[in-house]
């Protein structure tokens, strides 16, 4: 082949990195290897907590609850000290749900400052935009790639902690501690916290792309997270039918999730309790015959769990189509 063909020969153009099939994810990745690697960590720590919790610590702080004669549930003087075994094993379980628990709303804050916000502002995704790549591809690799990421850390996360929480209850119903319907135990033991994590990324990425500053949409992402989250948890309690136990002489006992209590007239009717303290003549006076109380058993874990759970996907699926329809009419 002479010089003169070889220059003539045409040369193939080189794939750049965001035509490449692996590339926007694999550039997602390199750009926000910080942030990967943060959460790689977080997992590794709560994983870590919830393991210890499992075996060692377990053992060692249900050998010091033996010794103090608190199992099954029967409470005694010994059981109003908590000794160092049990301490160290509480620290773990609040340091590992308090972890799960503070997902949604890191990735939250996270997806609307640096995964979207930033790009936005610095001209990053207009210039991802210019390589053939459209933007609602762009947008479906910043969202699917966390999501993926997000998803197996937190299901194996809630994983062990069901795991711990399964095999140890006893030293929490000794205690009178850690119910199974307490917020940070609810959260971390099904399906909510993921789906929470899902939540959040997809109103941080809506919000970035409303607000279009990194700054102002982190703040905006944190109070816009918060007061969603807020709403669908006070809702929890009547996701469900409740059950209801009577007394006549006093409450009965708490036996799960309290959503109501009260005071029951001769006619069945449910008022508010005028607070007799035992006090005959008062209750003949406002005619009460017993008192009540609404809630929900440990059988309604599940039905709780799943019917929150379906909100908070569908306000998921919603937020993201609301974002890739202000993504479409925006770059329109």
């Amino acid at each position: 082949m002479t010089t003169t063909t070889a220059l003539a020969a045409p040369t193939r153009p080189r794939r750049t990195g965001l035509r490449s099939p692996h590339g926007l994810p694999g550039a997602l990745l390199v750009l926000h290897r910080s942030a990967l690697w943060f959460w790689l960590l977080l997992v590794a720590v709560a994983a870590g907590a919830l393991l210890w919790m499992y075996g060692w610590g377990a053992d060692a702080a249900f050998a010091e609850f033996v010794r103090r004669g608190c199992v099954d549930g029967v409470l005694n003087d010994g059981c109003d000290y908590i000794g160092p075994a049990f301490s160290r094993y509480d620290i773990a379980e609040t340091v590992s749900g308090g972890l799960i628990n503070v997902v949604p709303l890191l990735t939250a804050v996270w997806a609307g400052a640096a995964l979207i916000g930033r790009e936005l502002e610095d001209g990053t995704a207009h210039l991802a935009w210019t390589q053939s790549v459209s933007p609602a591809r762009w947008l479906a690799a910043k969202l699917a790639v966390p999501a993926a990421l997000l998803t197996a850390g937190t299901l194996l996360l809630v994983l062990l902690h069901r795991l711990a929480w399964g095999a140890h209850t006893e030293l929490f119903r000794g205690m009178g501690t850690r119910q199974w319907h307490d917020e940070g135990t609810f959260f971390a033991n099904g399906t909510l916290a993921p789906a929470y994590t899902l939540l959040g990324l997809t109103v941080g990425a809506l919000t970035a792309l409303l607000v279009r500053r990194s700054l102002a949409a982190m703040g905006t992402t944190f109070l816009a997270f918060m007061s969603l989250e807020y709403v669908i948890t006070s809702l929890r309690p009547h996701l469900w039918p409740v059950e209801t136990l009577t007394s006549k002489d006093e409450y009965p006992d708490y036996i799960g999730m309290v959503v109501g209590d009260g005071a029951l007239t001769s006619a069945g009717k449910r008022v508010a309790d005028p607070i007799c303290v035992d006090s005959a003549q008062c209750l003949a006076r406002h005619d009460i015959v017993g008192f009540y109380r609404d809630y929900h058993p440990s059988s309604h874990f599940w039905p709780l769990q799943l019917m929150e759970t379906g909100i908070v996907l569908a306000l998921t699926a919603a937020a993201t189509a609301a974002a890739f329809w202000l993504l479409r009419r925006r770059t329109a």
